[in-house]
């Protein structure tokens, strides 16, 4: 097993497949009210396919950890049987889904039997009118059952991952916190990246890790993790004393890509070695015309090689990427 190493001598052993590029939501950070030109259909891989790439990951590559994303997986009608699937392939990889929880309630149930291990959900807001502000859909009450349907079937720690708006939802930090809190959900705020379709994102209208320090700071004590961070994208620090935990992802002014541990896999089966990669590396052409599962890895160890020591946000000559986040999975 030779791992996925990069020249700057990062080891990718996280994996982020995204299953669809389709959503049932319309956030205004991530795609326009009338949606999006999605993907044909014979472009995504296949069930069988999405699963030979990753057990491809699993035992040539050293992959670990494996989050199903989207789009929005819970559309992907093989979801269930991806997921047991790929938990047949090696019991010890760990395995999550980001989600917006629309059908969680459904299907929670069915996830944690496959094997899928805990879930990420979107949420930035617990209030009904501020939610279709933000989605354009009336559906908060769906998430929070999708939220409670995931503890119940054990797929915790549930995450609750949030985005703030500036003159949107800016102020409802402490709210956020205190009801995911005292419902036992670990909260991650997100500072808000260059990924939406319209490449409308402003360096200067972006809420801040710090803004959201002095938010929360206002109803909250806030003391740093004694946890090591290692390769974790949150920062995390201890909700008044504890046991509560809240994490700060601030991927833009306090960026982490030196400890990077992870590599992407998009619906049409293309590599992506960076979030905010400018390029991808094709293995679903090379899959689908007969290539080994030894060539495959050898394909993706390339991909990974060519890895930048950090996304350049914060350089003149950064360029966002032309696909958007519901492209090319979280």
């Amino acid at each position: 097993m030779q791992p996925l190493l990069d020249q700057h001598g990062r080891v990718a052993t996280d994996l982020r497949v995204s299953l669809t590029d389709r959503c049932n939501l319309r956030c205004t950070y991530c795609m326009p009210a009338e949606g999006l030109d999605w993907m044909p259909l014979d472009d995504q891989l296949s069930d069988d396919e999405v699963v030979r790439l990753i057990g491809v990951a699993v035992r040539e590559l050293g992959v670990r950890e494996v989050r199903f994303t989207g789009g929005e997986p819970l559309v992907r009608r093989g979801l269930v049987d991806i997921v047991r699937q790929v938990r047949a392939l090696d019991a010890g990889v760990e395995m999550s889904i980001t989600t917006n929880a629309l059908g969680l309630s459904r299907t929670a149930g069915a996830l944690a039997e496959a094997g899928l291990d805990r879930v990420n959900v979107s949420l930035d807001t617990v209030r009904a009118d501020t939610f279709h502000e933000i989605t354009r859909r009336d559906r908060l009450d769906d998430v929070i059952a999708g939220l409670a349907a995931a503890e119940a079937a054990g797929l915790g720690p549930v995450k609750v991952n949030a985005v703030l708006l500036r003159g949107i939802n800016d102020d409802q930090a402490p709210e956020l916190l205190g009801w995911c809190v005292d419902r036992g959900y670990q909260l991650r705020f997100i500072e808000q990246m260059p990924l939406d379709a319209q490449h409308g994102w402003d360096r200067d209208a972006m809420v801040t890790a710090d803004e959201i320090f002095a938010s929360l700071a206002t109803r909250f004590t806030l003391t740093p993790a004694h946890e090591p961070r290692g390769s974790a994208p949150a920062e995390l620090f201890v909700v008044d004393g504890g046991p509560a935990t809240v994490g700060v992802i601030a991927s833009v002014t306090r960026p982490f890509c030196g400890d990077c541990d992870r590599v992407r896999l998009t619906a049409d089966g293309q590599v992506r070695n960076c979030l905010f990669a400018r390029s991808e590396s094709d293995l679903r052409s090379a899959l689908r015309a007969g290539a080994s599962d030894e060539d495959l890895a050898a394909r993706w160890r390339t991909a990974m090689w060519g890895k930048a020591a950090g996304h350049g946000i914060d350089d003149p000559s950064f360029l966002q990427p032309d696909r958007p986040m519901s492209a090319i999975g979280g």
